[in-house]
């Protein structure tokens, strides 16, 4: 399960912008996408075991859903894909190689106190 791995990254980068500031991380903003080989579910269970023993303890990872969009050169628009597996245009049926949003795994802000 290597969202254990990337809760522990999560974790480790949060502490140190948190040591830096002196301040506390109350939660973790990030953002995920469907390409990004990452499970929602087992990343946010992961990251309570991550944050065991840590100055994060008992914060939250909070994470937004990016939905997979591509480009349909086509319609020269971007669209919202309807399948992972078949990357094609939802109103004209091309296929759409160009995929604009969807792979994100980024960490977008921290709370802090």
């Amino acid at each position: 399960m290597h969202e254990l791995s990337i809760a522990m990254s999560i974790v480790e980068m949060a502490q140190e912008e948190a040591q830096a500031r002196d301040l506390r991380v109350t939660a973790v903003h990030m953002k995920l996408g469907p390409l990004s080989g990452v499970v929602k579910e087992a990343l946010l269970s992961s990251y309570g075991i991550a944050c065991d023993g840590t100055p994060l303890e008992g914060s939250r990872l909070l994470i937004e859903d990016v939905p997979l969009e591509v480009f349909c050169p086509t319609c020269n628009a971007s669209r919202t894909a309807v399948s992972m597996q078949w990357l094609a245009c939802p109103e004209c049926g091309s296929a759409t190689p160009s995929v604009i949003h969807g792979k994100e795994l980024e960490v977008t802000a921290l709370e802090v106190v």
